[in-house]
């Protein structure tokens, strides 16, 4: 979806954008699809705060996804396409000839009207699901499953894909834009195309309090707090720290490695992001 852009009648108007929804075909989304979301606002069971910085955000639905695609050689079509509030990339109605409708993640290029499969020997056509091994090398896909009938769970997010590039043996090698290189079983299926509302990272929020309806608080600097707050705490004036970054529990942030040793999935992974090569 193309970006727009508004006339600088203010000062926060004039760095504020929001996307045109042109490809949005109804605001209304299907109630018997939809969920309550028990909004937390980043606090435990205990009430004590585990995830900073967020909190205060607008009420939303959850839409009842289908990453499983599990409606194997039943064709749907495609009946609307809608804004979720709860990921940046659309959501595609999918009504089946069975009668029952299931969201799905919106691949770009999907109208409505359009036909969609899923199962073995379903024909290479964006939205369609397959198993890696009936995809052809040089395709794009997303929503792919790392464990055979656990659902998608890598390539979700709007505009992401990975490319199938050969085979090894029973597994099939995908390529990330990241650079990263893994193999995954050739039995786990995916989703043909590229993630839909490409245009999602070039919006720009354009005041405090867009991002507060989103539920993020704000970010304080660690080197303005006091010592007993944070290690980059206190000083004389203004200072930068007086020692390497590190989070307010004193780990590193800058290089440290935080993946486990012996990671059981580090025998799939055949190049890491950044060009850094690891064991087969």
């Amino acid at each position: 979806m193309p970006v727009k852009r508004f006339k600088p009648l203010t000062k926060t108007l004039r760095y504020q954008t929001v996307l045109d929804f042109s490809e949005i075909t109804t605001s209304e989304p299907r109630k018997s699809l939809l969920e309550t979301v028990h909004y937390r606002a980043g606090r435990a069971n205990h009430g004590s705060i585990a995830v900073r910085r967020k909190g205060g955000r607008n009420k939303r639905m959850y839409r009842i996804i289908d990453f499983k695609r599990n409606k194997l050689g039943i064709p749907g079509t495609v009946k609307s396409i809608e804004y979720d509030p709860n990921r940046s990339a659309n959501i595609a109605l999918i009504q089946y000839v069975d009668g029952e409708v299931r969201y799905i993640l919106s691949p770009d290029g999907v109208k409505v009207g359009q036909a969609i499969l899923s199962g073995k020997g379903s024909p290479i056509r964006p939205g369609n699901s397959l198993p890696l091994s009936d995809i052809p090398p040089g395709t794009n896909i997303h929503n792919i499953e790392l464990r055979q009938g656990r659902g998608g769970q890598v390539a979700r997010s709007a505009g992401t894909f990975a490319t199938v590039s050969g085979r090894d043996q029973e597994y099939i090698i995908l390529k990330f834009p990241s650079g990263e290189v893994r193999k995954v079983h050739e039995n786990c299926c995916a989703t043909v195309g590229i993630v839909g509302n490409k245009d999602h990272n070039l919006v720009s929020l354009g005041k405090a309090g867009r991002a507060r309806w989103l539920g993020r608080r704000p970010k304080v600097r660690g080197v303005v707090m006091n010592p007993v707050d944070h290690p980059h705490g206190g000083g004389e004036g203004k200072t930068s720290g007086g020692r390497h970054p590190v989070t307010p529990w004193g780990q590193p942030t800058r290089g440290y490695k935080t993946r486990k040793k012996r990671k059981v999935s580090d025998r799939f992974i055949i190049q890491r992001r950044k060009n850094k090569r690891i064991g087969v």
